[in-house]
């Protein structure tokens, strides 16, 4: 698979790009990650890059050519705005990016982007969370490393994807290793039991338990409540 980011900051990605899960794909040849300084696409002596918005306004708005100029540098592939005023990012998201041969990312800076770019250059637009940024790099970065986590190899075991948080619309059930005591703070006795289906079974009522308290919002009529 490829990423593309579009970005002013390609600095920004030196050392994130070559750790990790994202560092460890890529060496394996399962994933490449290319930079586009999106000032290389500008015009005039001073790379000029955003102009102030028509209509007046505070701030500035980065300009559709130099947009355009970039965009169209990279082919055929899935473009992704990232932008406070787009959909959020979720785990269904990931996985449907991870099917494509190619996305770009477009991080956005200052006020935003003409909305032209938004209305005919891009395939979708996405936010991290509902809070505002300096830009679309951090939301990039954490893109590329919930897709390179999924792509086929990156892994160690591949069933690890499987039981995480969101899958199945639960939060992941909490996790224990040695020791078994630690100032008096036991590990479940069921987790001792050696169990299978008691096992499973406290770690479903786990699932449904830790949703409910902390993300209500995701359980659906399949899931019964704990009291």
């Amino acid at each position: 698979m490829k990423i593309s980011i579009v970005t002013l900051f390609v600095e920004f990605f030196a050392s994130p790009l070559k750790v990790s899960v994202v560092g460890r794909a890529q060496e394996a040849g399962l994933l490449e990650v290319s930079l586009i300084d999106l000032r290389t696409f500008s015009q005039g002596a001073y790379r000029q890059v955003d102009d102030a918005p028509f209509g007046g306004g505070p701030g500035m708005v980065l300009m559709v050519e130099p947009l355009a100029a970039a965009l169209e540098s990279v082919g055929d592939s899935h473009k992704v705005l990232f932008t406070p005023a787009g959909s959020r990012l979720d785990q269904p998201t990931l996985d449907r990016w991870a099917t494509e041969p190619h996305v770009t990312f477009v991080c956005g800076r200052y006020e935003g982007v003409d909305e032209r770019v938004a209305e005919h250059l891009v395939n979708e637009q996405v936010s991290l969370g509902d809070f505002v940024l300096a830009g679309g790099e951090s939301a990039a970065l954490a893109a590329v490393e919930g897709v390179a986590r999924l792509l086929p190899g990156v892994l160690g075991n591949p069933q690890s994807t499987g039981s995480e948080s969101f899958r199945a619309g639960l939060l992941e059930e909490p996790h224990y290793t040695r020791p078994a005591e630690f100032r008096g703070w036991r590990v479940p006795d069921v987790l001792l039991s050696g169990d299978h289906g008691k096992l499973e079974a406290w770690r479903q009522e786990q699932r449904l338990r830790r949703t409910q308290e902390r993300r209500p919002d995701l359980l659906s009529d399949d899931h019964q409540e704990i009291d």
